[in-house]
């Protein structure tokens, strides 16, 4: 793939919140590129955007209107420019349905200026036109597969439609004169420097202020969302790689609810969602959806590296640094923003007292992420936690529920099938949980072996039920806590045996000898497209209960032959704790959850024989005489637990953890 190189480029609009990014990524990166940015310093442009890059010395900023031919022309040619990146825009769809008219002159008209500038100067080797997810309207609620680049542009709104003829005019440009245009299409960004007009930043700056949160309708929209470094690197891609006549999606398949964006701001801020909350009037049309397939660029090497939660904290501690950093903007904050740029509008508005008016009831908590310090003793508290759990008839489900007693934490278990979501629905109204836990799942009957017979069995709950929980969950702004495996990996070159080298949490599986790790394999990359999933890598389980036939130190014993084998291994009496302070820290991710270090079988065996029973004696069988007794290979690895290690520092070590809880509360051989 052929790499493009620009010299001298022109970046419209950048003072903007988008394009500032792009500019400041653009001018550290490649300080031999040129880069002239263009910028009216409209409302929602601000030139301390560009503070990281007004030092360097190539970058230049031109304060004018890309509608002004003249400049524009002039630019080109004094510059030398050979590269655009057209950003400027109005973009906020609210104001669009109170001033269309403004939103044409810049997204149509303006855009047609630069074309015809391009076409007149002939020295333009990239135009690389900046449009959005809107131009393909609203997406089925049930569509799977997003929005192509070669899909229909159906825009609803003023906004989207002033882009999506934008977009033709660029189109035009390029097959009549042969402008090398590239036009890209993004999900919503969010981030530092954002104008407080749209949803996270003005969520932000009312909770600061403890003002109600505004959501239109009922707040089941649905959008996606990208951190702006992240969209910054897309367009590096795109600019180095896009080809000539293409469209690019820039996109996610991670999708929230306008509700759970509002509630997940709330939780970081230590704010009741039930009296901050409030639900206003709809604006005239509102997507309920916008659903896009980002495949494309991601051949040519972007993925999205910011998880949500990172990137929300990050957006949230620039605000709170910078609460000041737009002035006076409480009319954006409005349910229905109202901006100067529309004739008519009072200046002297009292905006705040509006925003106040939506209800007085809310309490202001906090003014900065952080745990309410406000008395509440003398109000009738409800438990902070109320768990859902699937699995009660399975050991760790079982074992969950036991903790929960002796914490004193509500739940209860789930009735419901996995597959069936209906069920699903109906078991989180009638409990109303904040956590849900999954300890559902086929292993076998008695071992994996029974998978190799049962495989519609197996990925019946093991695949599909376990997806239909965790998306379930999403819908409903829920974190699932699923308890999956470790037994996706085997030792290999990279990870020889007795290395210490564990497999990471990134590590793609390479052990397929049984259709249950199979199946967990496959299940446990699905998932990791839901960011409201702590998915916890259980590795041959062990319990201080040593009559339980499940225990893997039960199993090894009544053995007649053992493989001798270090692996990594669970111990649940300290580890099923952990798993639920980590629902409570609102973890998130894969995490290997095995205390750190390996045990082999003939050293527990050993300690077996110390603490429970001095004739103890066992033989053992190399791996290829194992095979011929079992159906399906085992799965032997050491996984990397040192992401634990630095969440939970006090996590002890496999051989000491085994010490600690089995052996010596089992112990019946008195301590020397």
């Amino acid at each position: 793939m052929a790499t493009y190189e620009p010299k001298n480029i022109l970046i419209t609009g950048a003072a903007g919140f988008i394009a500032s990014h792009v500019a400041n990524r653009l001018v550290r990166s490649y300080p031999h590129y040129k880069i002239v940015v263009l910028d009216k310093l409209d409302y929602c442009s601000n030139l301390k955007n560009l503070n990281p890059s007004r030092p360097s010395p190539n970058f230049k900023f031109v304060k004018g209107d890309i509608a002004s031919a003249d400049l524009v022309n002039y630019l080109l040619i004094t510059e030398s420019i050979d590269t655009i990146m057209h950003f400027a825009a109005q973009t906020h769809v609210d104001n669009s349905f109170g001033n269309s008219f403004e939103f044409t002159k810049n997204n149509i008209y303006g855009t047609h200026v630069l074309l015809e500038a391009c076409k007149v100067t002939g020295q333009i080797r990239r135009f690389i036109h900046v449009s959005t997810d809107e131009v393909y309207g609203e997406t089925d609620e049930d569509a799977v597969v997003g929005n192509h680049e070669a899909s229909q542009l159906l825009p609803t709104n003023p906004y989207s439609a002033t882009k999506a003829g934008a977009e033709m005019l660029v189109m035009a440009y390029g097959r009549s004169y042969g402008l090398p245009v590239i036009t890209t299409r993004g999900n919503n960004v969010y981030g530092p420097n954002q104008f407080p007009e749209k949803l996270i930043p003005k969520f932000i700056l009312l909770a600061m202020r403890g003002l109600p949160l505004p959501i239109h309708g009922d707040g089941s929209n649905v959008r996606s969302y990208l951190y702006c470094e992240d969209v910054a690197e897309a367009f590096e891609v795109v600019l180095h790689k896009g080809e000539v006549g293409h469209v690019y999606n820039i996109g996610t398949v991670k999708e929230r609810r306008v509700i759970d964006v509002a509630k997940d701001i709330c939780k970081l801020f230590g704010l009741d969602t039930e009296k901050v909350i409030r639900f206003v009037e709809n604006r005239p049309f509102n997507d309920q959806r916008y659903f896009l397939d980002d495949q494309k660029l991601k051949r040519l090497g972007w993925a999205e590296r910011t998880p949500w939660e990172e990137g929300l904290k990050k957006t949230i501690e620039w605000y709170t640094t910078n609460p000041d950093y737009w002035g006076d903007v409480t009319g954006a904050l409005l349910p229905h923003p109202r901006m100067l740029m529309t004739p008519g509008v009072d200046e002297r508005h009292n905006w705040t007292e509006e925003i106040k008016s939506l209800s007085s009831a809310v309490e202001a908590t906090t003014t900065a992420p952080a745990t309410s310090t406000q008395s509440t003793a003398d109000a009738p508290q409800k438990p902070p936690y109320k768990f859902l759990i699937y699995g009660r008839t399975g050991w760790i489900g079982g074992l969950l529920g036991k903790i929960c007693d002796k914490q004193g934490i509500p739940y209860e278990y789930g009735k419901g099938r996995l597959e069936e979501r209906s069920q699903l629905l109906e078991d989180i109204r009638n409990v109303k949980p904040t956590h849900v836990f999954n300890a559902a799942g086929v292993t076998g009957r008695p071992n994996v072996d029974w998978c190799e017979t049962h495989k519609q069995d197996t990925i019946r709950t093991n695949v599909v039920g376990t997806l239909n929980l965790a998306d379930v969950c999403r819908e409903q702004g829920l974190l699932m806590i699923n308890y999956a495996t470790g037994c996706i990996f085997e030792y290999d070159a990279k990870h020889p045996e007795g290395s210490g080298i564990g497999f990471k949490e990134e590590d793609t599986p390479n052990f397929t000898g049984s259709f249950y790790s199979k199946t967990k394999a496959m299940v446990e990359e699905l998932l990791r497209d839901y960011d409201n999933v702590c998915t916890l890598r259980v590795r041959m389980p062990i319990s201080s209960d040593l009559s339980n036939p499940r225990n893997f130190i039960t199993k090894i014993a009544r053995y007649d032959k053992v493989v001798n084998i270090p692996n990594s291994m669970t111990i649940l009496d300290e580890l099923l704790p952990i798993s639920i302070e980590m629902a409570k820290r609102d973890c998130r991710g894969i995490w290997n959850f095995t205390n750190p270090g390996v045990v082999s079988h003939n050293e527990i065996l050993e300690m077996y024989k110390k603490y429970i029973s001095p004739e103890f004696k066992w033989t053992n069988f190399t791996l290829e005489e194992q095979a011929k007794v079992i159906v399906a290979p085992r799965s032997n690895n050491e996984l990397d637990a040192s992401k634990l290690k630095a969440e939970f520092p006090e996590l002890l070590s496999i051989k000491d953890s085994l010490i600690k809880y089995v052996f010596e509360p089992n112990r019946k051989v008195p301590a020397n």
